[in-house]
Parts: structure tokens; sequence; C-alpha cells
């Protein structure tokens, strides 16, 4: 299998990026948390970004010396052994490895105060990734509270800084390298796709196309962590298949039917997204127009998605089809990606409140577009998804686009359209 893997010159760059960061930010030291392993959607990992290894540590940069990266036990480390045994070349040497409990440092706020008080910092400024909201997402620090209180008692005099939104501008902009792993996890992305529309029929159930799609992602050895999926003749909803957490049968498929799937392709902690709508015999008039506003917000992204716009013109270009159209969309329109960070608006007045039922619920949630300033550069990846409402019935597509230098590369013109089982 001829896949893309990172060298040893992209982790120099990585760790000089820290640097620069930190004095950027004028710390002493960086510590980096990252969610636990196996989550699934909007992974924040920036402990893996440094240290290209099993996520769900805490890596710690202090002043010029080699990061220190904390595991939760023994385990994490013996896969770290065995990688090296069979080749694999570590970013990070087993003398700056650590593992512990709760009884000893490790993963745990022992373990970063253990790191920091070695190299002298117990009075100086540190930077912390793992303290700032990553909306839509992370609307709320992932990191834990406890564990945090702890830090802060044990260390009263250090001047601890959020830095995330530094790290977000500086790691935004991909490297060829990341590239590259982000072009294979959109192809896979698209194979995901093509299977999906061949098991999509009349008597299908949505599980069978769930695990069509996954089938084909774990056969390039890409993580297809997860898929949002609805299906019906017409539906507003969005998120995961509700059989995924209710305990129900998956829907059968009938014609008329219309299909809506987020998937998630993820290639070297590298995620493409893609929007997949399938038809499923003749479908309603109200889906076909709402998948040609879809297209025109697609069309309209590709020609906003230039360097010399801001993040905010491109969000607004892609809006403007449905405002056109007295449309509305379900979810942003347009999300940055790796990291994730800037996302598009949602949920404003006009739209879900229109909906039979909808006044009885006690709030509605709106989400203003985040990072609008944000000037377009070359290597930001961007999910490209828009999706539009008429007469109640939805229909979200697109894919994942690079900001090139002059032109904007599509990585996904297959999920940019509605497809036909």
């Amino acid at each position: 299998m001829d896949v893309p893997s990172y060298s040893l010159a992209e982790r120099d760059r990585r760790w000089a990026l820290a640097r620069d960061l930190m004095a950027a930010e004028g710390v002493e030291a960086l510590v980096c948390y990252g969610e636990h392993e196996c989550v699934e959607l909007a992974p924040f990992a920036p402990d893996a970004y440094f240290s290209n290894d099993r996520p769900g540590t805490i890596v710690v940069f202090c002043r010029d010396a080699a990061p220190v990266q904390l595991h939760w036990s023994n385990q994490s480390i013996a896969t770290h052994l065995d990688a090296a045994k069979r080749g694999t070349q570590m970013w990070i040497a087993p003398e700056n490895i650590r593992a512990g409990s709760v009884f000893q440092p490790g993963r745990n706020a022992a373990g970063i105060v253990e790191v920091l008080r070695e190299h002298d910092l117990e009075h100086a400024a540190v930077g912390v990734l793992g303290l700032d909201l990553v909306p839509p997402w992370h609307l709320n620090p992932i990191m834990p509270y406890t564990l945090w209180r702890e830090v802060l008692s044990q260390l009263p005099g250090v001047t601890f800084k959020q830095v995330g939104t530094s790290f977000m501008s500086a790691t935004i902009c991909l490297s060829q390298e990341e590239q590259a792993a982000l072009r294979y996890a959109a192809k896979t992305g698209d194979a995901m796709a093509r299977a999906m529309v061949e098991a999509a029929a009349p008597g299908a159930t949505e599980a069978e196309v769930y695990a069509a799609g996954m089938a084909a992602a774990f056969r390039a050895g890409c993580q297809a962590p997860n898929m949002l999926m609805w299906s019906g003749p017409g539906f507003v909803a969005w998120g995961p298949p509700t059989w995924g957490y209710r305990p129900e049968p998956p829907r059968t498929l009938t014609d008329g039917d219309v299909l809506l799937a987020e998937v998630f392709s993820r290639f070297g902690m590298k995620e493409s997204q893609h929007q997949v709508a399938i038809a499923i015999g003749d479908v309603h008039p109200d889906i076909e127009a709402a998948a040609r506003i879809a297209q025109a917000s697609y069309r309209a992204g590709l020609a906003a998605a230039r360097v010399g716009n801001t993040f905010g013109d491109l969000a607004e270009a892609m809006m403007a089809p449905l405002k056109q159209a007295g449309s509305w969309n379900i979810h942003p329109l347009v999300h940055a990606l790796n990291p994730f960070g800037p996302v598009g608006g949602f949920g404003a007045p006009g739209g879900l409140d229109q909906i039979p039922g909808a006044s009885r619920y006690g709030r509605l949630f709106e989400l203003p577009t985040v990072g609008a300033e944000l000037p377009l550069a070359p290597g930001m990846s961007w999910s490209l998804e828009p999706s539009a409402v008429v007469g109640g019935r939805a229909v979200n597509l697109g894919g994942t686009v690079i900001i090139g230098e002059h032109d904007p590369l599509e990585l996904n013109p297959y999920t940019a359209q509605l497809l036909r089982a």
C-alpha cells in the first residue's frame, strides 16, 4: 500500500514552530494537553501533533530542551517500544517519555508540575494548549477541572497563558507532507462515498450504507471515527443516526428518500470531510431545489477561497445564494480543518424556528461566524459543506478544499453534487 508518511524534517519543523510560538507569546514553556484516544468528531490533539504518536498524552516543551511526553500508563509506552522495534522512526526519545497514574507523576497534574520544576520554572510564564474554546465543538475548554486546579495549587508562582489561538494560526497552513496526508484522507473519503452510493437502494438499511462507507475507509488504512447520517423523504435533522445512541432498528430506505451523511476520513491526524447526499429514485422537487441552492453556495465558496480574501468573505459568499433563495442552513456552510477553529454561522432566526413545533423548545441556538477576520493563505484546508432547506427538506453537499497560491484545490468534487443511487 503506497501511503505518505511524516519525516524527521517534519518533526523539526513542528518543534521549531512550538519554540517560535513560545517566543512570540513570551513564555518559557508550553504545555500541550491532548484529548484521550478514540475520540470521534473534532479531535483536539496537539500532543499527537508534536509527537507523531498515540494520542491521549501531554507534551511539555521547556525552553530549548527536547519535549517531554507524559503517558497515562505503560500500555502506551509499550506501543512506542514495539513500534521502534519494527523500524518506525519515533519522534520522542524513550528517555523523555514518562508514564504514571493517580499515585505517581504521569499524564496528570503531578507530571506537569514535575517537569516544570525540573526546569526551574516555578515563577515563569507558561503557555497552555487546552484552556481555549474551539467552537462549535468545544464550547468549554477540554482541560479537566480537577487536573488544572491541582496544577494551579502546586505552582502558585507560575503565570499560565492561553495560547490556543496562536497555535491555530501557526499550524493552519499545512506543510507539503501534511497536505499529502490530507490528500490521501480525501481520496479515501471519496471511496467511502462511492461505496455508500452503491449500497443505497430501497430495502437497504441506513446501517448497511454506513457499513459500506466505513469498510472502504478501513481497507485504505484510514480512521473513520464516526459518520453523521439521516434519511427520509424530507427532514431538517442533522447528527449521528439515532440507532447509534438509542436502542432501535436502523431505518430502511424507500424509493423517494434522500440520504444525507457527513463522512469523516482521517489519516496522519489530518481530516477530510465529505457531505454525501444520495437521492434514491425520484425525490421531492424541494430536494432538487435545495440541492441547486447548495451547489450554488459551494461554487460561490470556491470562487471566494483565494488569497486576498478573509474567512469572513468566504462565509458571506457562501451564504449569499441561500439568502437570495430565501433558504437557510442547518449547520455551518464552511469551517476550518486541521486544526479546527474558524467556523461559519448557523442557527440564525428564520431557520429552524420556521419548522412546526420548534416554538415549543425553550431556547434555540445561534452561532455567529467565528474567526471572520482570518486572512486566507496557501495551505489552509477548509470543509465547504453548504446545506440548504426548501419546504422543510434539507440537502447538504461538498468536500475538502485547500487554499492554493492562486486557485483553490478542490479535493472532492464528487460529493459537491446530489448523487443518484
